[in-house]
């Protein structure tokens, strides 16, 4: 879709013709997304350009686009020029987690530091005693003294 679209339009109120204009931004792209892909194809992927003119559209992300649209309309444009052009999109696959760090960089099964309060005993309370009662003092209450700051 390359198009001009008026912003403003005898007897229409701004908003009305704002939301149409964004309206047929949409109903563009679901008639697109809708259309079968061709063999070896993911995913419909879209490039796009905006601007007040055809001559001076830039490049624009997809999400950015009624955005943009709005923006102009603040501005006071009475124009603006949309172009949208399908391409076919290809998926790549991330690597795994495993592959990103090299060998000596996992930490063995066994290790402690990867425990989260680092005391190794797995309980998270940081004690040592593997109970989880966060009971640092070890007095067995599991309430420990509150430090008072002097200032």
């Amino acid at each position: 879709m390359k198009k001009s679209f008026a912003l403003a339009a005898a007897g229409k109120h701004p908003d009305r013709v704002l939301d149409a204009v964004k309206h047929d931004i949409r109903k563009y792209l679901r008639r697109e997304r809708r259309r079968e892909l061709p063999e070896g194809v993911d995913f419909l992927d879209f490039d796009c350009r905006f601007g007040r003119d055809a001559d001076n559209a830039q490049t624009v992300h997809l999400s950015a686009l009624t955005g943009l649209v709005d923006a102009a309309a603040r501005d006071g444009a009475t124009q603006v020029y949309v172009e949208i052009l399908a391409k076919p999109g290809h998926r790549t696959q991330r690597p795994s987690s495993n592959e990103t760090l090299p060998d000596a960089a996992l930490p063995a099964s066994g290790d402690d530091s990867t425990k989260a309060d680092g005391d190794g005993d797995g309980d998270g309370d940081g004690d040592g005693n593997g109970n989880g009662d966060a009971d640092a003092d070890g007095d067995g209450t599991g309430t420990d003294p509150v430090p008072v700051r002097s200032n």
